[in-house]
């Protein structure tokens, strides 16, 4: 069975930067391949949604993959970008 996501992003609603990214991504996802979840939300509980504490939540940026492997940092920007189409903008990140 496929997945109906890429990936899931864990991103802070309250964080004026991080809701012009999550929005700008979410114009792009024409294809809904990108889940969000606002760990702001009032009732979001971190430990039940994520496995992880809502400050590890807010410490770092997380998304999960439809496996439930649970990935941070750049790797979740280049999961986010590439499931939008734009994943050369982030290949960089991987060279030597």
């Amino acid at each position: 069975m496929t997945a109906d996501y890429d990936i899931e992003v864990f991103f802070d609603g309250d964080c004026p930067l991080c809701v012009r990214e999550i929005n700008m991504l979410s114009r792009l996802d024409r294809r809904s391949r990108i889940k969000i979840t606002d760990i702001a939300a009032p009732g979001f509980d971190a430990m039940a949604t994520a496995g992880r504490s809502w400050d590890e939540l807010m410490a770092e940026i997380h998304g999960r993959l439809p496996d439930g492997t649970m990935v941070t940092g750049v790797e979740v920007f280049r999961r986010l970008y590439g499931a939008v189409g734009l994943g050369f903008v982030l290949a960089p990140t991987r060279w030597p």
